[in-house]
C-alpha cells in the first residue's frame, strides 16, 4: 500500500510540473505603425517568423499588435526587432530608413521624432 501511494504521490507531482513548464504562454501588446491590410500582412508574417510566436494579430485602428508568445523561446524584444526589420517602426524599435523606403507608397506611414533611437538593421 505504502508502494502504491508513494507512486501516486510522485505521478500527480510529475504532471503538476509538467503543466507548470507548458504555461511559458504569455500576452504582449505593443505599438505598430502601419496603414493597411498589406501592412498588417507584413507586420503579422513578422512576428510570426520569430520562433516562439504562437499569434500574432495587427490592429489598423489602434496602430497595434497582439502578440502571444512562449517566453522560453523568445522576448517581446525579438519580436519588436522582426517587425522593425520588416520596415515599421514600433515603440521600441526604429525601423532603418532603408527599410522603409522599401515598402510599398500605401504602406509608407507618418513617421513621429522617435526619443528612441534604437535602430535595426537586417543581418
Amino acid at each position: 500500500m505504502k508502494k502504491i501511494t508513494l507512486i501516486l504521490v510522485m505521478m500527480i507531482s510529475f504532471v503538476g510540473l509538467a503543466q507548470e513548464k507548458k504555461s511559458k504562454k504569455k500576452e504582449i501588446v505593443f505599438k505598430v505603425n502601419g496603414n493597411c491590410e498589406m501592412c498588417e500582412k507584413r507586420i503579422e508574417k513578422a512576428a510570426f517568423s520569430v520562433k516562439g510566436v504562437k499569434d500574432a494579430q495587427w490592429h489598423q485602428d489602434c496602430q497595434d499588435v497582439h502578440v502571444i508568445i512562449d517566453e522560453r523561446k523568445c522576448s517581446a524584444d525579438d519580436v519588436k526587432k522582426a517587425i522593425a526589420v520588416a520596415g515599421h517602426d514600433t515603440d521600441t524599435f526604429k525601423a532603418t530608413d532603408e527599410a522603409y523606403e522599401e515598402l510599398h507608397g500605401c504602406c509608407q506611414y507618418k513617421r513621429l521624432p522617435n526619443t528612441n533611437d534604437n535602430e535595426v538593421k537586417k543581418h
